[in-house]
């Protein structure tokens, strides 16, 4: 017996998605107008689940409708990134703290991650670099055991994927020393080094907000 077609996702659905995809690896760049004409062609559905999924996306905050012209992507602010730093920081440095000492399970879940994000270095695909480096740390998040705290963290996790893209194209050399510090709280953790760990911690996630003020470390 053949085995049944795969039901596509409603059309708003994928409209949403795929919106939401091209803005989160900027194929989309901030202050593109996008309008319902040309979405229901590129998704291949009517207007009506674009208007849906196009409110849905303004409530996340990243579009802005115009009634009659369409949606403005909107550009990552540097209040955004302040704000997301700030979130991180208070939310990270206590999770790594608590990471220490590490189980088996998450120092090698970190090694993979780390493997795989050079490979993707390698293979120019920024996009995927930046979804992995935001597992790196939600994994360290997640084994500190809170689950409210592992939920704060992945509401920002849109956001975050925005903005280390948009970092990454931005500057190209900051990749090698994003995997370097990686590998420092790994080793930090490795050694069971609770202060060495949220030190580099702060100084990783920090540089992204000495960046939107113009400050490069």
């Amino acid at each position: 017996m053949p085995a049944a077609p795969a039901k596509q996702p409603p059309a708003a659905d994928r409209v949403y998605s795929h919106i939401k995809q091209a803005v989160l690896e900027r194929r989309y760049e901030g202050g593109t107008l996008l309008t319902e004409g040309d979405l229901a062609e590129a998704v291949g559905v009517s207007r009506t689940p674009v208007r849906e999924a196009l409110l849905r996306l303004e409530v996340e905050g990243l579009i802005k409708l115009y009634p009659k012209k369409g949606a403005l992507v909107l550009a990552v602010s540097a209040q955004e990134i302040a704000d997301v730093v700030e979130t991180r920081l208070l939310v990270e440095e206590f999770a790594v703290r608590k990471a220490v000492p590490p189980s088996p399970v998450l120092i090698a879940r970190l090694e993979e991650l780390l493997e795989q994000q050079k490979r993707q270095v390698a293979a120019g695909d920024l996009a995927a670099v930046s979804v992995t480096d935001r597992c790196f740390h939600a994994e360290i998040v997640r084994s500190a055991g809170n689950q409210i705290l592992s939920r704060l963290y992945d509401q920002l996790r849109d956001r975050q994927l925005r903005m280390g893209v948009a970092v990454m194209y931005a500057n190209p050399d900051r990749i090698a020393k994003n995997i370097a510090e990686h590998t420092e709280i790994l080793d930090a953790l490795r050694a069971g080094d609770t202060e060495a760990a949220a030190t580099v911690v702060h100084r990783h996630v920090s540089w992204v907000r000495n960046l939107a003020q113009g400050d490069v470390r």
